[in-house]
């Protein structure tokens, strides 16, 4: 791992890729095996970063708005507040952690080959990922959705299975986080260069002479603004790929030129290939959660038990004492449910704004500490069908483009989140949950507190007269699985080669059509994985 201030102003490789997140760390790990490799990574290390890699920390690097920070907030049009990673390692390094595979029929309506797909799970599964030690709190909402008919119990696994299951996680047993910048310990290191703080600005296409563009080389920008650019060595095989995320791959694709040419010219860019469906099919799971306090200390826990029903949705669940708020500097807190990471479930998406967020940790810097006891149990609904698009605001690849992913749009996805919400209140109720809710706090007062409390900022439209539809609007918040933009069979092939254009590949989250299984990550970095194995199999049979 180099600064980008030390590498050369030009440079060649067989592969380029753009991104060293989840699944580009995998990607790069292996082509390295047969080829010279150039990760080019816009954010620093995980390495010694205290806040990505301790689990009570979770939520502290999400909150950290700083210009170096591994976090990058945006808010969608819809008005949810949510974060892309800037960090070798990607939404690895940010997220709670959550370790499962993609359902089998996912893989097959993928058109992947099933025994690679096991092989490059299991490859990842290696450094990465541990089966979690289940607390009382966790146990007892396992226990209640098995009790409340979401069943059978699966036990430990990572299959994607109807019924109640413990999942995976990349925190070990003393709460230390692995990403996936850790696979890289798999790769040849005579055949990878790794640059940090290398911001990429264009891909180069080879136009003139040529049947169709072929992409041909980079350009990247280090810490101190210096240009480099790094060019494909001669060779049929040779490819650049993009692996820059959902919302990183699409915008960069448009400012390399490929996107829809009305959008490109408006924004002065040349085009070299009008591509309308760059941007496109931009979808977010939608998250709603719900409080409950506890009269008893509960363990610290992100996600571990998953639920995972016949309509459509995911039961999830995290708690904590102080709610995994980052030890005794930021004690209060209620980590991955922190107005601080802009999780505002209780303001309308529109109305999140700096001051609300403001005024909510100010709030909740005076409750008491037994306010903060307890865990919330979510729901997120699978798929979703509602889907959004993304813009370009400025030529700057570091600057957020504009997203919009019209939450619940699609009357199915917001019935699935009903169903969802309903699920939860029969887990709240069960007997298994009983010595961990108030007898007092009802199930229409603990959703009050939810949409209003204990962050009593604005008027809410939701009260306890009100059908749940309302509820689910009003607290939407994100899980961070948005993926699209670059889709397979309308941006990208079912190899990954993106339409109408050489030697150019996209993989990661933004080909996605719907979201795998409970949670994407295992599947994202099985793909790095996976794509790396075919490549290098079509490079060697050369």
């Amino acid at each position: 791992m180099h600064n980008a201030t030390s590498a050369p102003a030009l440079s060649y490789y067989d592969y380029i890729i753009i991104g060293g997140g989840t699944a580009g760390c995998p990607l790069a790990a292996t082509l390295s095996q047969n080829a010279t490799v150039l990760l080019l990574e816009r954010g620093g290390s995980p390495y010694g970063n205290p806040n990505i890699t301790n689990m009570a920390s979770f939520g502290t690097a999400l909150s950290d708005l700083s210009r170096l920070s591994p976090s990058q907030r945006f808010i969608s049009e819809d008005g949810v507040i949510n974060a892309r990673a800037r960090v070798l390692g990607g939404g690895s390094c940010l997220n709670a952690g959550f370790y499962t595979h993609a359902a089998t029929e996912y893989v097959r309506q993928a058109g992947w080959d099933g025994r690679l797909v096991t092989e490059s799970y299991k490859w990842v599964e290696k450094l990465v990922a541990f089966e979690p030690a289940l607390g009382q709190w966790q146990s007892a909402v396992r226990d209640g959705l098995m009790e409340v008919g979401v069943v059978p119990f699966n036990g430990f696994t990572y299959d994607h299975i109807y019924g109640t299951k413990v999942g995976g996680t990349i925190f070990d047993q003393q709460g230390n986080r692995h990403t996936a910048a850790d696979l890289l310990k798999y790769a040849n290191p005579s055949g990878l260069t790794v640059l940090l703080h290398a911001s990429v600005h264009k891909i180069l296409f080879a136009i003139k002479g040529k049947r169709r563009p072929k992409a041909h080389g980079v350009i990247f920008r280090d810490a101190s603004g210096a240009k480099h650019k790094a060019y494909l060595k001669e060779g049929s095989k040779n490819e650049i790929i993009v692996s820059a995320g959902a919302l990183g791959s699409p915008q960069l694709l448009m400012l390399s030129g490929v996107g829809p040419a009305a959008h490109l010219k408006a924004h002065n860019i040349t085009v070299v290939l009008d591509q309308p469906l760059v941007g496109q099919g931009m979808s977010d799971n939608p998250m709603n959660a719900v409080f409950v306090p506890s009269p008893l200390p509960v363990e610290v826990s992100l996600i571990q038990v998953v639920g995972i029903t016949h309509f459509g949705s995911y039961i999830e669940a995290a708690s904590g004492e102080n709610f995994a708020g980052g030890g005794s500097s930021s004690p209060r807190d209620y980590g991955m449910f922190s107005p601080k990471i802009g999780q505002l479930s209780t303001v309308p998406p529109k109305q999140r704004t700096p001051e609300a967020l403001a005024k909510a940790v100010e709030y909740m810097n005076n409750l008491d500490q037994a306010a903060f006891r307890g865990g919330f149990i979510l729901e997120k609904i699978m798929g979703p069908i509602s889907t959004g698009h993304l813009e370009l605001r400025t030529r700057n690849p570091n600057d957020n483009p504009s997203v919009t992913f019209n939450y619940f749009k699609d009357p199915q996805d917001l019935q699935r989140c009903v169903q969802g919400i309903q699920t939860i209140e029969k887990i709240v109720e069960s007997k298994s949950f009983s010595k961990f809710r108030y007898d007092y706090l009802s199930w229409p007062v603990l959703l009050n507190m939810t949409a209003n409390a204990p962050l009593n900022l604005l008027p809410k439209h939701y009260n306890p007269s009100m059908p749940l539809e309302v509820f689910c609007k009003d607290t939407v918040m994100t899980i961070w699985h948005y993926h699209g933009g670059c889709q397979v069979g309308k941006v990208v092939d079912l190899d990954y080669k993106v339409l109408g254009v050489d030697a150019l590949r996209v993989i990661d989250g933004s080909t996605f059509n719907y979201t795998p299984g409970t949670n994407p990550q295992a599947t994202v970095m099985m793909l790095g994985r996976y794509m790396g194995v075919k490549i290098l199999g079509e490079r060697l049979a050369n």
